[in-house]
């Protein structure tokens, strides 16, 4: 049976300017980040849609019926005010629904959410993510820093398995796995319904890297670390186990309970 994904955000454009002698003259390049998590989807019983994050401030639906076509949303890399501030009310001070809380309706009936790290993840780079004491927060089995949370690590790190048991672990405790440049620092929920899955080493930190939970009839998890590089090392995106683990997280974001 096929579930439908939406991945939500890990796009951004970059502007640079280039200076020849005299001379001088701009460029723009529009980057796509998840790459190989859609490498890894392919032929899956996962279909997933991907909504790069300048089309999620005016297209992620703002009526529940909209959001029921999905099984599981991933928001990756893409702050809090994107979906706050549409053209709507930025520009024209119109009212609309707050997405945010229609995202933690539409988990407490029944919706699988995964939370990804990266710069504008949890409460991202400056702070400027703004994931802290929102709706969406609610629902996450981690709650987020009031400042910049990044923990950037280029000596590089090796996840750390707690919960080797655990279905969303299948098939992934038999090595180490490839190295990790950074995560996003979270705590931990402090409630029955969360589950610590991974997290660094105890001389790296010990941060949380992959937890679960439960938020009403509906099933969450962070993420941590990135989606594909810069905080996923070349190798981590090439390993076996990476398509492995993601399928393992969003079938058990969608299994029945």
């Amino acid at each position: 049976m096929t579930k439908k994904v939406l991945l939500v955000g890990e796009s951004w454009v970059s502007s640079a300017t280039h200076y020849k002698g005299f001379d001088q003259f701009g460029s723009v390049t529009f980057h796509l980040g998840a790459e190989p998590l859609v490498k890894a989807l392919e032929g899956s019983e996962y279909e997933l849609t991907y909504m790069p994050a300048h089309e999620a401030v005016e297209k992620l639906p703002f009526e529940m019926a909209e959001l029921d076509r999905y099984d599981t949303i991933i928001l990756s890399d893409i702050g809090a005010n994107s979906l706050l501030l549409p053209p709507e009310v930025w520009l024209h001070s119109r009212t609309v629904p707050n997405r945010l809380k229609l995202l933690k309706a539409w988990v407490e009936k029944g919706g699988g959410l995964l939370m990804v790290g990266g710069y504008f993840s949890f409460q991202g780079i400056d702070g400027k993510a703004r994931w802290r004491r929102t709706p969406v927060e609610d629902t996450l089995p981690v709650t987020c820093l009031p400042y910049d949370d990044r923990v950037e690590i280029p000596e590089g790190t090796v996840a750390e398995i707690v919960a080797r048991d655990h279905p969303v672990m299948a098939g992934l405790t038999g090595q180490a796995w490839p190295p990790l440049l950074g995560v996003n620092e979270v705590e931990l929920r402090s409630n029955s319904n969360v589950e610590l899955l991974a997290r660094l080493p105890q001389d790296q930190g010990g941060f949380p890297l992959l937890v679960v939970g439960s938020y009403g009839k509906g099933r969450t998890a962070a993420w941590t670390s990135d989606i594909g590089p810069h905080w996923l090392s070349p190798a981590f995106c090439a390993w076996e186990g990476y398509g492995r683990l993601w399928k393992n997280i969003l079938g058990w974001l969608t299994a029945e309970r």
